[in-house]
């Protein structure tokens, strides 16, 4: 803050702004830790037949190397906004990200199925120190008239990671081993890692709070007494559950017939993810310029649409709908999240860490339950399913549409709010 700033008002240069260096920066950073904690976390999704051969383990367990991660992951970030308020978020988000990427590193070392376990276990934990405390970063420090942008690039690097993870491990799997795919992806993480610790600019409106439980249950308490902060937290659960669902199912679809695709042509399914690092870059800024309020029920009704799309018989119409999907969620979950960060006020990490809670939990819980639809009816029963989960998501964003304002200026000391919180 400039010394000569008059009261209540500060320069604009006090907060990162797009167009100039420091956001380039800022973005360049938190692109490349998104790359990372998603490679990090994903990268053995396309391996789980070959630990199924290697440990000879089922299926079913073979896909605890993932579950358990999520699952430490989702629990875990309930408490990493409160660490970071303790120790600084770029701290925690460094050592968080370098030890991310060491443990994978001796995953690709590790002598039994066990070992495996037991250390996937732990990059939950480690993970958890990234993601929420990120979005509180960027809601701290960003000004309001960037945050939008800047949150859309950050998750765009996330789509890159998610992406790339699985196909790197996956191809130096084919030919080297899923060991050495591993190690690969734990050393790019680890490159990342220090990147972003070189490049992304110290807090300058972070305030230290010591760990304290009870302040850190009246802050989470705080976050549900706000009008629209828990709506939002279940827009994070039906959008990743949403997601997740459609992506979890739709190759058994594609495999049989009338299609009988390859195993590798379904896989490059995953290359649609690149689209969510335009469509979460866009959506936020054009939300940032027109309003949250009124863009975030496009992403729902775009997702809608795609679903319908899977349900047709041609297969470019059901490639459009994953498409379609696929834009609707990221930009959905770039809007969400960023309007988290403008409504939570001091309790912006508590309130990040809730968001990405209800985010894990979705993908979780959602995922894991259209299977049954799909055991009982097929792809049109998944696609019910997920067409539910949706509409639900669709008529909560018709509900903040009509939110109101929060009054008086952010705790930030930034400009009064825009319009659309």
């Amino acid at each position: 803050m400039q010394a000569n700033a008059r009261p209540g008002e500060q320069a604009t240069a006090d907060f990162i702004r797009h167009g100039t260096p420091i956001f380039r920066r800022t973005n360049f950073a938190l692109f490349a830790a998104g790359i990372a904690t998603f490679g990090l976390l994903y990268c053995i999704q396309p391996l789980m037949p070959e630990f199924s051969k290697d440990f000879n383990v089922s299926a079913a367990t073979s896909a605890l190397s993932l579950s358990l991660t999520t699952g430490v992951l989702a629990v875990a970030m309930l408490f990493a906004g409160a660490a970071s308020d303790a120790w600084g978020r770029k701290s925690v988000m460094t050592v968080s990200l370098l030890a991310s990427a060491v443990i994978v590193l001796l995953t690709a070392m590790v002598p039994d199925w066990h070992t495996l376990l037991i250390l996937r276990t732990l990059l939950g934990l480690t993970l958890s120190g990234l993601p929420a405390v990120a979005m509180t970063y960027l809601s701290e420090e960003m000004h309001p008239d960037s945050i939008g942008l800047g949150m859309g690039l950050y998750i765009s690097g996330n789509a890159i990671g998610g992406m790339g993870g699985r196909l790197v491990a996956g191809v130096l799997a084919d030919f080297v081993g899923w060991r050495i795919g591993v190690a690969a992806v734990g050393a790019i993480g680890l490159l990342a890692g220090l990147v972003f610790w070189r490049s992304l600019p110290p807090s300058r409106h972070f305030t230290a709070h010591p760990l304290n439980l009870r302040t850190l249950h009246a802050r989470f308490a705080g976050a549900f007494r706000d009008a629209g902060l828990p709506w939002l937290f279940a827009e994070g659960f039906l959008l990743l559950g949403a997601f997740v669902t459609v992506y979890n199912y739709i190759g058994y679809r594609l495999l049989a017939a009338p299609y009988n695709l390859s195993q590798a042509v379904v896989g490059l399914i995953f290359s649609v993810y690149l689209i969510g690092t335009f469509s979460s870059a866009w959506m936020g800024h054009l939300a940032g310029r027109l309003g949250r309020r009124k863009v975030l029920w496009t992403a729902f009704a775009l997702m809608l649409a795609g679903v319908l799309l899977t349900l047709t018989q041609p297969l470019l119409l059901i490639v459009l709908g994953i498409v379609a999907i696929t834009f609707g969620f990221f930009g959905g979950h770039s809007i969400a999240s960023s309007w988290v960060g403008r409504r939570a006020g001091a309790a912006k990490a508590q309130a990040s860490s809730m968001y990405l809670f209800s985010y894990y939990m979705g993908s979780s819980l959602a995922g894991a339950g259209g299977g049954l639809f799909y055991a009982s009816h097929g792809w049109p029963g998944v696609a019910g399913f997920v067409g539910v989960l949706v509409s639900v998501g669709l008529l909560i964003a018709w509900r903040l549409y009509w939110l109101a304002p929060l009054p008086g200026p952010p705790s930030t000391g930034v400009e009064p709010p825009l319009p659309e919180v």
